[in-house]
């Protein structure tokens, strides 16, 4: 490849005048189909699934967002809590806030002076997973393990997993400990 003679025209030669006048055109066609957008315009690309009834008229869907927790002495539920917050304040999206089943027996709980579970956040079935659009899992860590009661949980799910039932959901964790360094990072 020499200057200019191979197969990718040189930057360096100039085009010949039937060339030039094609490309000057292509440029003045192209320059005023896709004018620059002003800085003080905004775009905005909002993605929406639709669903046609039999009046013609459009409804958009809800996209569901379980999320799924686990606490003992309440502070992750407040997490939990924050969270479906944050989520229901996105447009088309709702949360759902659901607790792992407790594994522990109640005199052990009582022992533990754990307070009791909040009866208005229902036990979450493995099989209901399979309804949520995408799912935040939130746990306390301990040790830089997870709590035995949410692996207990992720643990009985593996029928869902054989079948790839939750293949393609976006899934997101947040946990928490009660001692500075207590294994988030290893979490």
């Amino acid at each position: 490849m020499g200057k200019g003679g191979g197969c990718v025209p040189s930057k360096k030669r100039q085009p010949s005048s039937a060339e030039g006048s094609a490309a000057a055109t292509a440029t003045a066609t192209t320059a005023t189909n896709n004018a620059p957008i002003e800085a003080d315009e905004e775009t905005h690309e909002t993605a929406s699934v639709a669903v046609n009834s039999t009046n013609a008229q459009s409804v958009t869907a809800t996209l569901k967002i379980f999320i799924v927790y686990y606490s003992m002495y309440g502070h992750v539920e407040k997490l939990a809590k924050r969270m479906k917050k944050g989520v229901d304040g996105v447009e088309g999206v709702e949360a759902v806030l659901y607790r792992v089943p407790e594994t522990l027996p109640a005199d052990v709980l009582d022992h533990m002076k754990a307070p009791s579970k909040n009866p208005e956040v229902p036990e979450i079935k493995v099989a209901e997973l399979a309804e949520a659009d995408g799912v935040l899992f939130g746990f306390p860590t301990r040790f830089g393990c997870m709590a035995a009661q949410m692996k207990a949980f992720f643990d009985s799910s593996g029928q869902l997993w054989k079948e790839q039932t939750l293949a393609g959901k976006p899934a997101g964790f947040f946990v928490s400990t009660g001692t500075q360094g207590g294994g988030q990072e290893a979490t």
